[in-house]
């Protein structure tokens, strides 16, 4: 099996930190879901991840928008992009960045799920037959020819964020369970990818494989339970939070 190249230190500084471990879930109401997954070149691709997590061939890009009207950090818009990869066997997504609408809910989702947030402008736009989606100068996607699937169709990876915590630079594993009203899937475009503002030169995202948009009536994130370190296989390093 194949394992990440790059060095730990090379990511730990844009790590978020948790401070403490958070024991209750996080709901998040009235939100717009849209991900494009788009294919990444072969080469090179073990030098995006850390040696606890294993390349995907193909590998890929997801880049994932939100749009909630209610939280715990109030309504928010944000966007982040993810390196598909496995922690041990099963299929999950590095994120590389997060841009988010609102000083509260980047703070969170750092400080409570170990996204590596930064604040800046999010405009998702979904219509009755696509998505336009635009953060800052740095990103433009589109999604036309909406076209209805099962709310049961479209199954999202778990994401690992590296982040500083309680016990040590860690890889959190972070779920999400979704309660869709509706979901399309759609042609996707990316007519604007800043590589370097979205977590590294070497990203090169150059065939969009799909995408999708979501009426989700709620989103449930329950609270962390495991963490894997960064530097050895999830085989290996995994340790259940609270154990």
């Amino acid at each position: 099996m194949l394992s990440g190249t790059a060095s730990v230190e090379s990511f730990a500084g844009a790590a978020a930190v948790i401070p403490a471990w958070s024991h209750e879930a996080v709901h998040l109401e009235e939100v717009i879901c849209f991900q494009l997954v788009a294919e990444l070149r072969r080469s090179g691709r073990a030098d995006l991840l850390p040696p606890g997590l294993h390349p995907t061939d193909p590998p890929s890009l997801s880049i994932q928008a939100w749009t909630v009207s209610s939280s715990p950090w109030g309504a928010f818009s944000w966007a982040f992009t993810r390196i598909s990869c496995r922690s041990g066997v099963r299929a999950r997504g590095f994120t590389r960045a997060a841009v988010v609408s609102s000083q509260a809910a980047a703070d969170g989702l750092a400080a409570v799920l170990g996204f590596p947030t930064r604040v800046g402008t999010v405009a998702l736009a979904h219509h009755y037959d696509g998505v336009d989606l635009a953060v800052d100068d740095t990103l433009r996607l589109r999604g036309v020819d909406a076209r209805p699937l099962g709310v049961d169709d479209v199954q999202y990876t778990g994401t690992m964020n590296l982040a500083e915590t309680p016990l040590g630079l860690r890889l959190v594993q972070v779920e999400t369970d979704h309660d869709a009203s509706q979901v399309q899937r759609m042609l996707g475009h990316i007519d604007r990818f800043d590589a370097a503002a979205w977590g590294d030169l070497r990203l090169d995202p150059y065939t969009v494989i799909a995408a999708t948009v979501a009426q989700d009536r709620s989103i449930t994130i329950p609270a962390l339970r495991f963490v894997c370190r960064p530097d050895v296989s999830a085989f290996e390093g995994t340790e259940r939070i609270g154990s």
